[in-house]
């Protein structure tokens, strides 16, 4: 969780903007440390070198730490002890070259609690919460989930009408691994794991993710066979569909049912999606269902 923010600035006129955000961070309970004056002088008998400039600002801080600077040297050396670090561009950095930067900022007067506090999270490997429903979090798939989605999916009725997990344990995780550092870090959305509030458990998948060749939105979901038929499936899937819209601008959905799964065709109709046409994709047919924003989810 994160409990720090640390500011290491070159541009001392950068302080004045930071005022609010300090204050903001503060109802959060999250303290707020600026250094605006470059460290490498503050010794008067030797230059400090990049890994000193570190060691200063890091040696008295816990683990749940977020630092956010201007300077190229103090950022690489930061993320080369494998902290948490934020590059903050302006007007007086711009020439200046940031090797393997992840996240930026240029406006450090908009910044708020919630940017850095999601920042934080995908820099230190800890999935997002996108969402709650009345019975379920919807979240960041893990690594730690793949167990879950194995019991889920050895339920023939599952993967009936879906595409199998790798057969290989190893696999899937490699899977895992490379969706939530190519996905999740580019769109900030995908397919999530869907945990029971109660009890936190995984009970199934659900998310938002485009095919090859549609210009809209698909829609996906699973639910474990011990929690359908109970209107999980529903709760969720209208949970993402709103958050679609309202947090990513979406106004239309498509999903593409396999031929057969009435189930989830009845659900569709349910969640306002129309029959649109019928498609084939490797020789299986589907029916592909299209949602538009103007359709009343009852």
């Amino acid at each position: 969780m994160l409990k720090k923010v640390i500011f290491i600035l070159d541009d001392e006129k950068s302080i004045y903007d930071i005022e609010n955000l300090v204050d903001e961070l503060a109802l959060y309970g999250i303290t707020v440390s600026i250094i605006g004056r470059p460290l490498r002088y503050q010794n008067k008998s030797k230059i400090l070198s990049d890994q000193e400039i570190v060691n200063k600002c890091t040696r008295t801080e816990d683990i749940d730490t977020l630092y956010i600077t201007d300077n190229p040297l103090y950022h690489n050396q930061l993320k080369s002890e494998g902290l948490p670090v934020i590059v903050y561009l302006h007007e007086g950095n711009r020439d200046k070259t940031f090797s393997y930067a992840e996240y930026a900022i240029e406006d450090i007067g908009e910044i708020e609690y919630e940017s850095l506090k999601l920042g934080y999270l995908r820099l230190t490997g800890q999935p997002w919460t996108i969402l709650e429903t009345d019975r379920c979090i919807i979240r960041e798939s893990t690594v730690d989930d793949v167990d879950s989605f194995y019991e889920i999916y050895k339920e023939p009725s599952i993967t009936r009408y879906m595409e199998n997990l790798y057969g290989d344990r190893a696999e899937e995780v490699a899977y895992i691994k490379d969706y939530i550092k190519k996905v999740y870090s580019f769109y900030g959305y995908g397919m999530w794991t869907v945990l029971e509030k109660r009890s936190l458990k995984v009970i199934g998948r659900a998310g938002i993710s485009w095919r090859e060749g549609y210009d809209i939105p698909e829609l996906g979901f699973v639910i474990a066979v011990p929690f359908q038929r109970k209107g999980y499936a529903y709760e969720v899937c209208q949970a993402i569909i709103k958050y679609g819209h309202e947090e990513l601008g979406f106004n239309s959905f498509q999903v593409l049912i396999m031929e057969g799964n009435e189930i989830s065709m009845a659900l569709c109709r349910k969640l306002g999606f129309v029959q649109y046409e019928k498609v084939e994709i490797d020789n299986v047919e589907y029916e592909r269902m299209i949602f538009h924003q103007n359709t009343e989810i009852d």
